[in-house]
């Protein structure tokens, strides 16, 4: 599609995200085209949003592979199939070992400020839960590329929410997820626009204007 950058959309839980970008793509705030989804689990409620839209869906259950490699052949088969130029994952959990040619069009959205508190086991609620047992001050999402190390690869944008002092997981949740709600349809339209690559030196180039990295607090914690 001219204007539109090719999407697969890797998930593995609820398909929160991937919601998100059915919607922001049917309101025109998203210039992009899904052309598969893929499961890494069967039975999950994420399958229901591409059986509404007409989207080739595919489910790779991980527990059916004996290595990480064979289950990414398996994906990656499915993903040459459709040659979308950006992978996205949206809670994808599973690690994806992927081939030379993905370097650079795959990304994950994380609900931290990586470096911290990311890795293996960190999604969901545990992440809120830590950022809240250390005290934090802020916390956000991060943008970034996927390498072959979980929530590890370059960050390509991050948004800051405030943490207050009264905040629970479910608060501190619902601040993050509007942030990455607004954030991750963004990004991936500088990757409509041709304005993000990935250098050789492992570092993210971005040209044009960037929405700021700080959303607006409620109330200052003290």
């Amino acid at each position: 599609m001219e204007g539109r950058v090719s999407l697969a959309v890797l998930i593995s839980g609820g398909g929160t995200t991937l919601k998100n970008l059915i919607d922001h793509i049917k309101a025109g705030t998203c210039r992009a085209q899904i052309v598969c989804v893929i499961a890494s689990r069967e039975g999950i409620k994420g399958l229901e949003y591409p059986k509404q839209e007409g989207i080739p869906w595919f489910v790779v259950p991980r527990k059916k592979f004996k290595s990480a490699r064979q289950f990414s052949d398996a994906i990656t088969e499915i993903l040459h199939r459709f040659n979308p130029e950006l992978i996205v994952f949206g809670g994808f959990l599973s690690l994806y070992l992927f081939p030379p040619e993905y370097r650079g069009r795959i990304i994950n959205i994380h609900p931290a400020l990586l470096p911290a508190f990311g890795g293996k086991g960190m999604y969901g609620d545990r992440v809120h839960e830590a950022v809240l047992a250390a005290s934090c001050k802020v916390s956000g999402c991060s943008v970034h590329f996927v390498d072959e190390v979980y929530d590890h690869g370059p960050i390509i944008a991050q948004r800051v929410v405030p943490v207050l002092p009264d905040d629970t997981v479910e608060s501190l949740r619902e601040r993050v997820q509007t942030e990455e709600r607004k954030l991750y349809p963004e990004v991936v339209n500088w990757f409509a626009d041709g304005r993000v690559r990935l250098g050789e030196d492992g570092r993210v180039r971005i040209s044009g204007r960037q929405p700021p990295i700080a959303s607006t607090p409620r109330s200052v914690p003290s």
